[in-house]
């Protein structure tokens, strides 16, 4: 295909096309690769990104904007400018590559188009190299979150699942659709805890897998959304304090207290009301058994009193009489 196409989508006109070809031939086709030019383009390009995110974002630190970067030069990022600017129709593939399908593959992409960065840095200087990255990444750069640091969907999910204590999701390739030279993946995403099932489709399981996770996502928090994680949360609480023996304070658990209550009462009543009236019977009996005997022994010497001074008063008169006669 004709490589004027590729240099309008890059914005640059190599004026030495032998480093266009260089730059778009892959190891498997000659002995005159790209590999060296994708090893000076990759520093180019750490350098450019740099720059770009130095200048636009002020307030973020050296740790954060080194995550960041990460994130815009990674392979899948390369791959996704690659797909936009229809790289594959220009590699230049061994014989093996392309019955394997390497047109296609993120890796090839990748490297290829940090191979033409080097090679326009070669061609015409830094600065013609920095204005073709920068037209590249600026519309990247305009939908950027700093507060994700750039982040694709699959981490952001995996990340947000593990802050949520959930287990990680689960990625199947349901089907495939296409020709084999523009195949498109059919992704599943499951998220089982939360019965959460999402499709996405792409040029490659990864960019599938991409789509599937951020439609995962919107979903997830969708769903945790609904149900607060205080309401999630409330049984197992109460579980953790019956096991502790504290649940019986808990406002939510009257239903526990109620039957302890009236089962202590009765326990602690009848003992203390049979006690007292067995104190009080024993008392009285008691009280009786010593008034008895004192009646009798207060009776017993008022009634002999008479009697023996009876007998006293008879003796005299009876001698004072014999003495008279």
């Amino acid at each position: 295909m004709d490589a004027t196409l590729l240099q309008n989508r890059l914005g640059y006109l190599f004026k030495d096309a032998a480093l266009l070809q260089q730059a778009l031939t892959h190891r498997s086709h000659s002995s005159l690769h790209n590999e060296r030019l994708e090893f000076l383009g990759d520093s180019i390009l750490n350098c450019v990104v740099a720059s770009l995110l130095f200048d636009r974002y002020s307030k973020i630190d050296e740790g954060d904007l080194s995550r960041l970067r990460a994130n815009l030069v990674k392979q899948q990022s390369l791959y996704e400018i690659a797909q936009r600017l229809e790289l594959s129709q220009f590699l230049r593939l061994g014989e093996g590559e392309l019955k394997s399908g390497g047109f296609r593959r993120p890796s090839i992409l990748a490297d290829t188009l940090e191979a033409l960065f080097g090679a326009i840095f070669l061609d015409a200087g830094f600065d013609a190299a920095r204005d073709a990255i920068r037209a590249l990444y600026i519309p990247i750069l305009d939908t950027v979150d700093p507060k994700t640091l750039g982040k694709d969907a699959k981490t952001l999910l995996q990340e947000y699942l593990q802050g949520k204590k959930i287990a990680l999701p689960q990625y199947n390739v349901v089907a495939t659709h296409g020709a084999a030279h523009n195949q498109e993946f059919e992704i599943e995403c499951l998220v089982p805890k939360l019965e959460i099932q999402v499709f996405g489709t792409g040029g490659s399981r990864r960019a599938g897998e991409q789509v599937a996770a951020k439609l995962a996502l919107e979903a997830v928090q969708t769903a945790l959304v609904k149900t607060p994680s205080s309401a999630r949360k409330s049984k197992p609480r109460t579980s953790q304090l019956k096991l502790a023996g504290i649940a019986t304070i808990q406002a939510d658990a009257p239903s526990e207290r109620k039957p302890k209550l009236p089962a202590k009462q009765p326990a602690k009543s009848e003992p203390k009301s049979d006690t007292k009236a067995d104190a009080k019977t024993a008392a009285q009996a008691d009280t009786k058994s010593e008034l008895k005997p004192d009646a009798m022994t207060a009776s017993t010497p008022d009634t002999a009193a008479p009697a023996e001074s009876g007998k006293q008063a008879a003796a005299p008169i009876t001698v004072t009489q014999s003495k008279t006669a």
